[in-house]
């Protein structure tokens, strides 16, 4: 039984992504998934001067050995502007650079919603090229457009869209 790491790359307290990642992790039997909030590892603006002059916090650290005890993970990203959430980039941007290869390894589910037709593609399109500069590998993806008409009470109702899920994830879970 593999590691899974789940979380949405949104800071919002009534996260969509967030709402969408609970409903794939309730999918997946096969592998153990811990679902984390990146908000309860609160980090500044990335800046080279704060880093040159603060270094690495211990929450940072804390985060990185999170992401270390994960075989792969499950992710949800958000959209702001036709592309990722500057609070997800920065996140993605303090790991990178106390470890550069961070995702070393590890296979990646990779989701994102919007209530437009286009369900976040920018963010998850962006997300998507970024990873494997860090390591990670096998990125599987998902999209959910149009979130406020197809889910409801933390389920999928769309069936297509469901069934288009649930294939995805047996096939993530398969891949570990």
């Amino acid at each position: 039984m593999k590691k899974i790491l789940a979380f949405a790359g949104s800071n919002s307290s009534t996260s969509i992504n967030h709402e969408l990642l609970l409903c794939a992790s309730r999918k997946i039997t096969r592998h153990h998934v811990k679902v984390v909030h990146l908000t309860n590892y609160p980090l500044p603006m990335f800046g080279e001067d704060l880093e040159r002059e603060v270094g690495y916090s211990e929450t940072l650290k804390s985060l990185l050995e999170v992401f270390g005890g994960a075989n792969a993970l499950l992710i949800s990203v958000n959209e702001h502007n036709g592309t990722v959430s500057a609070y997800f980039k920065n996140v993605l941007d303090w790991l990178s650079r106390i470890d550069y290869t961070f995702l070393e390894g590890k296979k990646v589910f990779l989701m994102s919603t919007s209530n437009g037709k286009r369900g976040a593609m920018g963010a998850q399109e962006y997300t998507a090229s970024v990873l494997p500069r860090f390591g990670a590998s096998e990125i599987l993806r998902f999209t959910l457009p149009s979130f406020s008409e197809n889910f409801k009470e933390g389920v999928i109702t769309h069936s297509e869209l469901n069934e288009a899920l649930e294939s995805k994830i047996s096939q993530f879970e398969a891949s570990l």
